[in-house]
Order: structure tokens, then sequence, then C-alpha cells
């Protein structure tokens, strides 16, 4: 063969890759999320994929088109990675329905509301094409909550007078008698809620420590201890619930986890979280609250900057008219609010460093997308640099979670003993 052959056939070579890269995408990683709230199916790609659906309704199911794509072993692996206990996917079929094109079919359990959309290169991720399977009819957390306290409560047979829903929903929502209406109560006959956000979740699996720990595993360990001990907590004679606004590993937006808080009416909201930092010497706990103005100091408005960045890395779609009016709520934020925050933040921090080192001995300050309930005391716990090995490990230990929790727990018991939350004169 001589050198102009050589060239003839390395030119149609780099002609046929250049054909071959033109034509589509390769994947990168395909994950299916199920959830109670919703089911996430995700295909990362080193291109952006467009696509056309079409939701069907006798059986359910979503049909989408994806142009860029030859049928490929991963798109198959995503067919298997569906679990038989997804409260919304029965399966996932595909198939190449045309030159460049995969069809792919998820069959439904249920009728759902698909969100379908892509998201753009961010973190470790490259574009991802996702799927989003919600209920059609929303199950309000309030109520669910309700039910849950009935459940664990022993309840006297009904009598034809008597509405057990109706009494315990009057015992969170006491309405202050007509004489005591001016007075500031001291004592609340209701059910004192607990909202518990465990950072990140799904796509998110927030800061990575060196032995792979991730902290969206660990601070949903922590925060389940913590709804036991917050479960079985009475404070003033009232008993006490616990919310999580995350209680498996799916993603929840930041604006949804205020949202959610606010549903339930919760008294405070602790969102749980471990730290990270370039260098692995740092270490310790600190806690956050709300700042309205400039971050108490550079290194809080950092840390807010990467916790807000959550949404990107977990996956929010930017086109949901929802989460537009949502995101509205949360300019909200009032003086009252980050005033009681504050001192929700020094009942916690005094407890957390009872059980392990502290990164900063006062609360700081900076603007936490996730602290901007206006009317919940709200603060964010860095329980721990992950980034750092031994505190790594310490977060991974049954023993030091068990000791958090207690601490979480001791620093709420503290603030109610000086704030007693106020009867609430609510309409469900």
């Amino acid at each position: 063969m001589n050198r102009r052959d050589i060239l003839r056939q390395g030119s149609l070579v780099l002609l046929l890759g250049t054909q071959q890269i033109a034509r589509g995408a390769t994947i990168v990683a395909v994950r299916v999320w199920p959830a109670p709230e919703y089911s996430r199916v995700t295909i990362e790609s080193d291109a952006k994929l467009s696509s056309t659906q079409v939701v069907m309704t006798n059986p359910p199911r979503l049909a989408v088109d994806i142009e860029g794509l030859d049928l490929s072993p991963e798109l198959r692996e995503l067919v298997a990675k569906v679990r038989s206990d997804d409260p919304f996917i029965a399966g996932i079929r595909a198939s190449q329905h045309a030159p460049g094109v995969v069809r792919m079919v998820v069959d439904l359990k249920q009728p759902a509301v698909p969100q379908v959309f892509t998201l753009t290169p961010v973190a470790a991720y490259q574009h991802r094409l996702v799927f989003d399977f919600y209920p059609v009819k929303e199950v309000d957390p309030l109520e669910a909550l309700i039910a849950e306290r009935m459940r664990d409560r022993p309840v006297p047979p009904p009598t034809p007078a008597s509405d057990p829903l109706g009494d315990l929903i009057a015992e969170k929502l006491q309405r202050p008698k007509p004489e005591a209406a001016t007075r500031r109560p001291q004592k609340t006959d209701r059910l004192i809620i607990v909202a518990l956000d465990p950072g990140h979740g799904g796509e998110d699996p927030g800061a990575v420590g060196p032995s792979g720990t991730r902290e969206k595993d660990v601070v949903l360990q922590i925060a389940h201890r913590l709804r036991e001990r917050i479960n079985a907590s009475v404070i003033n004679g009232n008993p006490m619930r616990a919310f999580l606004t995350r209680d498996a590993d799916f993603f929840v937006p930041l604006h949804v986890r205020v949202q959610k808080s606010r549903r339930v009416q919760a008294d405070l909201f602790v969102s749980i979280h471990a730290d990270a930092f370039f260098t692995p010497s740092a270490r310790g706990a600190s806690v956050f609250a709300l700042s309205q103005g400039a971050a108490s100091s550079t290194a809080a408005r950092w840390m807010a900057d990467k916790e807000n960045k959550a949404d990107l890395i977990g996956g929010v779609n930017v086109k949901s008219h929802d989460a537009h009016v949502a995101r509205a709520m949360l300019d909200m934020s009032t003086t009252a609010q980050i005033n009681d925050s504050l001192k929700l933040g020094s009942a916690l921090l005094g407890e957390i460093g009872n059980v392990g080192r502290l990164h900063k001995r006062s609360v700081e300050q900076a603007g936490f997308a996730v602290l901007k309930a206006p009317d919940i005391p709200s603060v964010l716990v860095e329980t721990a640099f992950i980034s750092n090995p031994e505190e790594e490990l310490r977060l991974r230990s049954d023993a030091y979670q068990e000791q958090l929790a207690d601490a979480i727990m001791r620093g709420i018991h503290r603030y109610f003993a000086k704030n007693p939350p106020l009867a609430r004169n609510r309409p469900l």
C-alpha cells in the first residue's frame, strides 16, 4: 500500500468519525430516582438531546422520541433500573424508532403529570434529559402528618358526636377563646411541628468525603434519628411531631423545602448539612441563620453561594410556572423571623459544642435561600466537615449521629423554654 492509499483511507476514517459525531450524542449515564412525591428518570449525555413526547392515558404512559441517539447498552440498562417499589413507574421500554431516533415508553402504575426538560452541564454532570412524574393530586403534607400522628397514638372508639381527625386538627390549630384573644399565651394545647430538612438528595449528592461518603446520605440518617426524638417529645404538655422535607433519596428544590414547611405550619425549620472545604484540615460544626443584608463573613457568603447552587445540581425545571411563583415568596423574610432564628441557632450551637468541635462559636448569617420562610424561625446546621477525614469517619458512625441528634434535640428544648410557640388561628 503506497502513501497515497494510506492517506485516502485515513481521510475516509476521519470523515466517518465526523459524521458519527454529527449524528448524535453518547450516553454517559442513566439513573432512576423513585420517591413517594415524584419519580425521576435522567439520561446524561455528552451533548444536548432534543425530544418530543406524547402522554397517553389508557393505559397511562409517556412516549418520548429522543433525536440524535442510537439504541445503546446504556439505554437498555435504564430498562433494568426500574424498581418494583417505584410508586409511579411500572417499566421502561426502548426501541430504535428511526435512524438516529430512540423511542422510550415509560409505563405508569397510575395517572401522573409528566415534566420533560433538559439541564445544561453543571458540577460533575454533563447534559441531562430529565423525565419527572408527579401525582395528579398532590398529597397535603399537613393532612399526612396528622394521619401519621393518629396512627401512633391510641384513639378511642368514635362516637356519633366525635370526629378524631377534626379533634387532631384542632390540636394543631387551637383557636384562642374570645376573652384570651388579646393576651400572649404562654402555653398552647396543640401539636408542635419541627420541619427537618436533610440537605441535597437524588441527583445532588452534596459534598463527598475523601472515603466517598456522600453528604446527602449522612444528613438523612441524622434527620431520621432526630425525627425519632422529636416524635417522642413533649413541650409544656404539648406533643411534638417532626416533618421531613425529604425522607428518602430524592431531590427537593430549595423553594419547595420552604413551601412544604409553611404548608405544615411548622414552628421551627432545621436544615441539616455536612460542610466541605478545599483543604482537609477544616473542621468543626457551624450554625447559620438568614441575613437580609450582607453576610456576617466571607466564609458565610461563600457557604450560602455553595448551598444555593443545589437547584442547579439537583435539577429544577425552570419552565415550571409554579417554581417562579414559589420563588417570589422567598423575598418575604422578616426581621422578627431572623431574630428568632438567631435565638434558635444560639441554643443549638451551645448544645452541639458539647459533643464536638465548633468551627464558629457564634451563629453566622448569609443569604441562604432555604432559610427564607417569612414566619418560621429557620437555621442551617453544618454538622461537621465531611472533607476532613477524621470528621468524615465520625459522621458515618452511629454513635456520633446519635450524639448529634441528642444535641440538636436539647437545643430545640432550650429554645422553646424561652420562646414558647403561640397558639395558631389559621384555616387549613
